[in-house]
């Protein structure tokens, strides 16, 4: 199915976002289209994986919108490159808000994807946006666990507040890297964990560099992210239908262990865990047949709940 591709500006928090909305062929003359917010990764931007999706789920029928997290890519905000797990929740919340007004997306017919940490971001949101009504997850990742686990999460506090005392007295922001700059610098400092491997390469070569991800970040916004769990709370209020996705290779980022916590967890009383062999994290980010799978699935469940 042909699919046209729109940039568009929604509101949030005050901020212009910037979205990518995807057309299926002939959406704007149907009514009652359903709708998937897609959500992108810690240090990704609206034009890598999110935007993956985001395409080939519309070549199936669904409108879709991949975009850029506040203060970052070309989406408005400032300081840049903060990463403030409540604004990334919020951006979700927002993107609903601007499917509702499209005279031809269902309102009630909306679900969310989301990758990595954007995964987390979509549950966080879904349990407190009802107009959310089935969630998907691609190697979802609680990205407070993920900092708090491989790093000292008390030291990098009192570092922080050091950093923010610096700043407000008058010195440059600290911006520092989401992953290591190259592949180089990675193996100089002898890290050898297959997501990190994967996520130089990804980011930082042709697979998936792009000029709106610049692995960049703020690193006083880090407070936020350490004191951030995205699970908090799905045994009460997660109960829309949903759908884990991950690869059985695990690595640092621990989105197979993610899943699984999440499947056990949620009160989703329709949810399903979706393991696909011999894939790692990365994988389901760009890779021909382990994304055609991760989409088949998703189609799959949001055929049947949206």
């Amino acid at each position: 199915m042909t699919v046209t591709k729109k940039n568009v500006k929604f509101n949030a928090h005050g901020l212009k976002i910037a979205g990518i909305l995807h057309l299926p062929e002939n959406a704007e003359e149907k009514k009652q289209n359903p709708a998937i917010v897609c959500v992108h990764p810690g240090s990704s931007c609206k034009d890598q994986t999110a935007g993956i999706y985001a395409e080939k789920l519309a070549e199936l029928g669904y409108v879709t919108i991949a975009f850029d997290a506040a203060y970052q890519g070309e989406s408005e905000g400032e300081p840049r490159y903060v990463e403030e797990p409540s604004a990334r929740v919020e951006d979700i919340r927002c993107a609903v808000d601007y499917l509702t007004t499209l005279d031809f997306v269902d309102e009630n017919r909306i679900g969310v994807v989301g990758i990595c940490a954007g995964g987390g971001y979509a549950v966080n949101a879904a349990m407190t946006e009802r107009r959310i009504k089935a969630v998907g997850t691609v190697v979802g990742a609680n990205i407070g666990r993920v900092y708090r686990e491989s790093s000292d999460p008390i030291k990098t506090l009192e570092a922080i507040g050091q950093q923010r005392t610096a700043e407000a007295c008058g010195a440059e922001p600290m911006i520092t890297n989401w992953i290591p700059k190259n592949q180089e610098e990675r193996e100089q400092a002898g890290i050898m964990d297959i997501d990190i491997v994967e996520a130089v390469d990804y980011y930082t070569t042709v697979r998936g560099q792009c000029p709106n991800s610049p692995n960049k970040l703020k690193f006083t916004s880090l407070g936020s992210v350490l004191g951030f769990d995205a699970f908090h709370l799905v045994e009460e209020l997660l109960t829309q239908p949903l759908q884990i996705i991950v690869g059985n290779k695990q690595g640092a980022f621990g989105s197979y262990k993610d899943g699984h916590e999440l499947y056990t967890r949620a009160a989703s009383k329709k949810k399903d865990l979706f393991i696909l062999e011999d894939v790692s994290h990365y994988d389901l980010y760009d890779q021909p047949e382990p994304v055609r799978q991760a989409v088949e699935k998703l189609d799959a469940f949001y055929k049947e709940n949206l």
